[in-house]
């Protein structure tokens, strides 16, 4: 395991995946692997985590996604993702997606810090709302609620866990000022 007390890190926003692909793909597969519920199923191959870079990439080319990432050095220890909504009654809001932290780095304010990234964001493009989505227990949730995210409510039998149980979701929303 890696010494993380003293750790320095940067933040950026990229709008390629050149350079990044092998060290998205360690986190990815850490984070679900790890137990996050974010769309996945563990385990996690690395094969499934390149196919959904590559899907990812796409949105980015085309200012539909963004993606925020944390990095020590050359790895990336977390990221997040605000998805642009395309509809154009929709122009004023964004949805906040797969926040993860290495399993190494947890604890440290990361996921914080990327959040706080992703908000200011998303109001230099003068959005309005933020919608996101996590199951039901997560630790996340107290992330959410001291970032200032209202629970709006929760969907029962919204995703399959890796054991084949159906779990439920809550829905949060913060609105933008």
């Amino acid at each position: 395991m890696q010494d993380t007390s003293v750790v320095d890190t940067q933040i950026h926003k990229i709008s390629s995946l050149a350079g990044y692909q092998q060290s998205l793909n360690h986190l990815l597969v850490d984070s679900v692997n790890n137990g996050a519920s974010i769309g996945f199923i563990a385990p996690l191959t690395r094969a499934q985590a390149d196919h959904y870079w590559h899907s990812i990439e796409c949105d980015l080319l085309n200012d539909s996604r963004e993606l925020f990432v944390i990095t020590e050095g050359s790895e990336v220890i977390g990221a997040v993702q605000l998805s642009l909504c395309q509809k154009a009654n929709g122009a004023h809001r964004g949805e906040v997606e797969k926040l993860m932290v290495h399993s190494q780095y947890q604890g440290q304010g990361f996921a914080k810090q990327l959040m706080h990234t992703l908000e200011k964001s998303a109001l230099q493009q003068q959005l309005k709302l933020l919608v996101l989505d996590t199951r039901l227990g997560d630790i996340a949730s107290l992330l959410y609620e001291k970032l200032g995210y209202i629970e709006a409510g929760e969907i029962p039998q919204f995703a399959l866990s890796s054991s084949g149980e159906l779990q439920s979701t809550v829905l949060f929303y913060k609105l933008l000022k």
